[in-house]
């Protein structure tokens, strides 16, 4: 794939990722794009497809997994994730940095293939923390929101083996964590 080299946002739900998201592609629309994922999940309240997530049946992106076209895909709570390199030369056709926000199964997939980017973790101060942020969402039900949590606490110690990330941001501050994410990315 060419083009300017992509990067990788990983981290925990409720981390802070998509806020970052939102804040670095309102400012820099005209040099970041960003990579929209495949899912087999329901979209939630606001959602659009195409734009927040490509939603898709199992039964398609499955298809679309075994005839080699995503890059990475992993399964959570009983439905599908996954970049197509699809979505990844859309944006670098539109001559932008490309963007993927990746979990931490889906950064250990993405080393071992051709793509190169810079690797980014974003975390939260703590578990107790990144728990009272999804419970302010009110999108989860109790059970789901232990799922997250119990892959957040997996996610976290994972994200501790050396040279995975090439950048570990933590999200106490949001302000300080986008400064922190804009001065590694306009270098």
């Amino acid at each position: 794939m060419q083009g300017p080299r992509p990067v990788v946002l990983s981290g925990p739900s409720g981390a802070g990722k998509s806020t970052l998201l939102k804040k670095l592609l309102k400012d820099y629309e005209n040099i970041f794009g960003f990579s929209v994922s495949h899912t087999t999940r329901q979209p939630r309240p606001g959602e659009v497809n195409g734009k927040d997530y490509h939603f898709v049946s199992r039964e398609e992106m499955q298809k679309e997994i075994d005839a080699g076209e995503f890059i990475e895909h992993a399964e959570f709570s009983g439905n599908m994730y996954g970049t197509s390199k699809g979505a990844v030369q859309a944006v670098q056709a539109q001559n932008q940095i490309c963007v993927l926000d990746i979990d931490i199964q889906g950064v250990k997939n993405i080393k071992k293939t051709e793509l190169n980017p810079i690797y980014i973790s974003v975390q939260p101060p703590s578990i107790e923390i990144l728990e009272k942020r999804l419970r302010d969402r009110k999108t989860e039900t109790e059970e789901s929101l232990q799922k997250r949590l119990t892959a957040a606490r997996v996610d976290l110690e994972l994200s501790k083996e050396p040279g995975l990330f090439d950048l570990v941001i933590i999200n106490d501050d949001l302000e300080k964590a986008y400064s922190e994410l804009k001065e590694v990315l306009l270098e």
